[in-house]
């Protein structure tokens, strides 16, 4: 199984080398991996390649206009069948380990609207029955860094591409806090320990003790 997705940007250098480095660029290179960049600038009449436009009613800022990026979508999607179509939008659904398992099992290929400005005209949404997507409460200046993440967290659920399948940290149990050589850091004339249920070898033990840090992080943050 391989993953595509198809990124609808105005700024393709912005994410480019993100997936074409570490374990995503093996991924492409070993074809379990396929990111494709369109750019709605290729697919609109004006002259100057403009596609923002001011928003009917008024206020700040611009809109990206409709039809350069349907078409755009359309050219990713081509004679495909399947396909899913994602925008980002603090109001979407939020994007999650759960949401990213879906999205690598759909064996759809993943169409994604990275706007920018303002936005993009809200009849794109209608028009594609687009997936609105969260990947947490606040605003970015752009869809790039959410498509990036999209991607990232996607290809950990495509056998082969983590290479170790203990990797996924759904899969097993896991802390928050990790360690590895030395077994005893001095930083500035103090002494740092690794824990010693760590070096123990009783894996039950080890596992507990996971669990139990995993818990006080979550405490915390409430």
């Amino acid at each position: 199984m391989s993953s595509r997705f198809h990124i609808v940007t105005l700024f393709p250098e912005s994410i480019r080398p993100y997936v074409e480095s570490s374990i995503l660029g093996r991924a492409q290179k070993d074809k379990k991996l396929s990111v494709k960049f369109y750019n709605p600038r290729d697919f609109t009449k004006d002259k100057h390649f403009r596609v923002d436009r001011r928003p009917y009613g008024g206020g700040p800022g611009m809109v990206l206009e409709p039809l350069s990026v349907l078409k755009a979508v359309e050219k990713a999607k081509g004679k495909k069948k399947k396909a899913r179509v994602l925008f980002f939008s603090p109001a979407g659904r939020q994007f999650d380990s759960a949401y990213a398992k879906e999205l690598a099992e759909s064996k759809s290929d993943i169409i994604m609207i990275a706007g920018h400005y303002e936005g993009i005209d809200a009849r794109v949404e209608t028009i594609l029955k687009a997936e609105a997507v969260s990947v947490g409460p606040y605003v970015l200046t752009g869809g790039e860094l959410p498509a990036a993440t999209v991607i990232d967290a996607v290809v950990r659920f495509v056998p082969g591409i983590l290479g170790n399948e203990t990797s996924v940290e759904e899969r097993r149990v896991a802390s928050p806090d990790v360690y590895t050589r030395p077994e005893v850091l001095v930083y500035k004339k103090k002494k740092y320990h690794v824990p010693k249920v760590l070096l123990s070898g009783n894996h039950a033990e080890m596992d507990k003790w996971k669990a139990e840090q995993t818990a006080k992080r979550l405490k915390k943050r409430k």
